[in-house]
């Protein structure tokens, strides 16, 4: 099967033909219809994130189950699934407890096994065990849920990632209150995730933090009742004037820079509390002052806290009830070959999301 292997940061995607296994144990392998190209994915690229090559990125696919394993029985062949990277065991303390996109034992194929993909004879890894720029993939059952056939698959890749990402991170980490205020730095596609979640959450004021004119467009679109420039001044300030000086009750920081994880914590008032969901590198640290000891809060978000294989059904509901826009946070479609100019996209700040078809 064609897939876009990830040789390196730095580097194009390079497209080759990979052999894939047949599915063993708890495995499905689905036919790949459309994949989102995630921000996440192009910071591997840039190589401000490690990942060992050579490997297959992408990790917001949906598609057709082709076959399953001897063990499965959630899906069979000709089911629409939806992929998500938060595998879990069932078993570990964090799964036991309900956290099971904590899971601290992740199921995989053991180094005994034969490698789910491979080139040539190499393996070649599987990103967050999605693999997503792929024909086909390979995954755990813990790891799909099955939608009706009438849910588009465009729509439908993006609840794999950004959608569970960003309405988790308001309705499941933060727990947006009906008529609080909220700010969302970065106005992509897990940014424009948290307002629609802020929206459905009853928030009374959702403030879109960008830089890019066209994307503060999108966001008052889709949910933010206000926009905040940041190239045109320091955007706490502007939030501080919108809110009477105090703050809002919620900021989200959806972009993974310390600069703006740094303003999202100094947007709150007191007793807010800031969500972490952009993954900033690894050594860089906050400034906090002694106005945290006023009970604000900053918090990290796993992939929107999410439920999966329960939250999904409620965003497909949303979406068909026109609450959740998903159509309308696709700015472009592609194809697999397209790959490297959507990174470049992103690298322009040129789109919300772009997704790839396959069919």
């Amino acid at each position: 099967m064609r897939a876009a292997v990830y040789n390196g940061p730095h580097q194009e995607q390079v497209f080759e033909e990979l052999d894939i296994a047949e599915p063993i144990g708890y495995e499905v392998l689905v036919r790949t219809a459309a994949a989102g190209v995630c921000h996440s994915d192009l910071k591997f690229v840039d190589g401000l994130m490690p990942l060992e090559a050579p490997a297959v990125l992408g990790h917001e696919s949906a598609g057709v189950v082709e076959a399953v394993g001897p063990n499965v029985t959630e899906v069979a062949p000709g089911d629409h699934v939806i992929a998500c990277l938060s595998v879990f065991c069932g078993r570990c303390d964090r799964c036991l407890t309900g956290e099971t996109f904590l899971c601290m034992k992740p199921p995989s194929r053991s180094p005994e096994e034969p490698p789910r993909l491979s080139l040539n004879g190499q393996a070649v890894g599987q990103f967050v065990n999605v693999g997503g720029f792929a024909e086909q993939m390979l995954l755990h059952e813990s790891g799909v849920v099955r939608i009706d056939t009438d849910v588009p698959f465009d729509a439908a890749a993006l609840i794999g990632c950004g959608v569970t990402t960003g309405m988790g991170a308001a309705l499941n980490t933060a727990r947006v209150r009906p008529g609080s205020t909220v700010a969302v730095y970065g106005a992509g596609g897990v940014g424009l995730s948290v307002m629609q979640g802020a929206r459905i959450a009853g928030a009374r004021m959702i403030i879109a933090v960008d830089v890019e004119e066209h994307k503060l467009r999108t966001a008052r679109e889709l949910a933010a009742t206000h926009g905040v420039d940041a190239s045109a001044g320091d955007p706490v300030e502007q939030i501080r004037d919108l809110t009477g000086g105090q703050g809002v009750d919620y900021s989200f920081e959806a972009i993974g820079l310390k600069r703006t994880l740094q303003q999202a914590c100094d947007s709150i008032r007191n007793g807010g509390m800031t969500t972490a969901i952009g993954g900033i590198e690894l050594d860089q640290k906050l400034e906090i002052s002694a106005e945290w000891l006023f009970q604000r809060t900053l918090v990290g978000s796993a992939l929107g806290s999410n439920h999966f294989k329960t939250d999904t059904p409620k965003y497909i509901e949303f979406y068909r009830q026109g609450r959740l826009k998903l159509d309308e946070m696709v700015t472009r479609r592609g194809r697999l070959e397209d790959l490297n100019d959507a990174l470049e996209s992103i690298r322009r700040r040129e789109v919300a999301r772009t997704v790839l078809m396959f069919d």
